[in-house]
């Protein structure tokens, strides 16, 4: 059964309640909500909805429960929420992965980022750093650029995999800077960092949950931050804009979405409690500490939001010729 019809049934046995809610929002909710993690238990994805979640129950007064359903680079949860009754009690933790790069990564995704969502808001910007291994003899981005330069070929980076954001955040910072370095993807972000460590490849841009407790332990060197504005909880680290690329900027982001045609009254609830939870101080803390800020806003400018981070990675995806089956 394709997703149109399986969502045409789901909402037609909720028209009652649907309209009820559609009229006031006043009965939302009366039951837990679902969010789905589209990716596994322990990841960066599910430590972050995890921490974020309580604060989000608190102000919305009834328990959200996550359910993780990896699979696909997050297609296989994306795809379960878009199909899902638009009532607002099973949504989706979406990524720049599910919502932007996958599009055009992927060459048969069964579901439509833009047309089969309702974007309720945006939670969090996830800082990315620039790390090589100590034993490049490099310390600043100017100086690696230079390197690279001298050495056309000779520099390698290594990635989760192809088309995960830490590829394609390497092959923005290759054609921005305009230099020859190698992709080498991995299965996975934490056999990428092995071999970083170890020196068997130079450099990798990643999220700086993964890379900065190593940098600041000494096992890999920090250059910069990917994030347009230096990030809070690495002062000391200039942006990779500021120092030899200018205009460059790749991060992570995340979001809450809701099943298309779900009731603005219940997006608006939605919207509410998330932006009184990334106000409480001890969550922006904890945030801070996994190299998050929170960005929470209306769900118009998560529209927008999802728009231009879509035209930006899908013009990185296709210069780098990453295509999944």
């Amino acid at each position: 059964m394709n997703l149109e019809r399986r969502r045409l049934l789901a909402t037609a046995a909720l028209l009652p309640v649907a309209s009820a809610v559609r009229a006031t929002g006043e009965d939302y909710p009366d039951k837990p909500v679902r969010l789905v993690v589209p990716f596994p238990p322990g990841g960066g994805a599910d430590n972050l909805a995890r921490a974020i979640m309580p604060k989000v129950s608190h102000a919305l007064g009834r328990p959200i429960i996550i359910d993780n359903k990896p699979g696909a680079g997050g297609n296989v949860g994306a795809e379960l929420v878009a199909g899902a009754p638009p009532d607002g009690y099973t949504l989706l933790y979406g990524t720049n992965g599910t919502h932007s790069i996958n599009q055009a990564l992927y060459r048969n995704l069964r579901f439509d980022p833009i047309k089969d969502f309702t974007p309720v808001s945006r939670m969090t910007e996830i800082a990315a750093m620039l790390v090589v291994n100590p034993q490049l003899p490099v310390l600043t981005t100017t100086q690696l650029i230079r390197y690279a330069k001298a050495n056309p070929g000779k520099v390698n980076f290594a990635s989760a995999g192809n088309g995960t954001t830490s590829h394609l955040s390497g092959e923005l910072f290759r054609t921005m800077a305009g230099i020859d370095i190698v992709h080498i993807p991995y299965r996975g972000g934490a056999a990428a960092l092995a071999d970083l460590v170890s020196g068997q490849v130079q450099m990798m841009i990643d999220v700086m949950p993964n890379v900065y407790p190593l940098a600041k332990d000494g096992r890999i060197r920090g250059i910069a931050v990917s994030t347009a504005v230096r990030f809070p909880g690495a002062p000391e680290l200039p942006t990779i804009s500021e120092s030899g690329v200018a205009g460059f900027e790749s991060s992570a982001w995340d979001g809450v979405l809701a099943p298309a045609g779900t009731p603005e009254p219940v997006v608006a609830k939605l919207n509410a409690a998330i932006r009184i939870a990334l106000a409480d101080p001890e969550l922006v803390e904890t945030l801070k500490s996994r190299g998050a800020r929170p960005v929470a806003g209306t769900p118009q400018e998560f529209a927008q939001h999802i728009v231009e981070s879509t035209r930006k990675w899908a013009a990185v995806v296709k210069a780098s010729g990453a295509r999944i089956d």
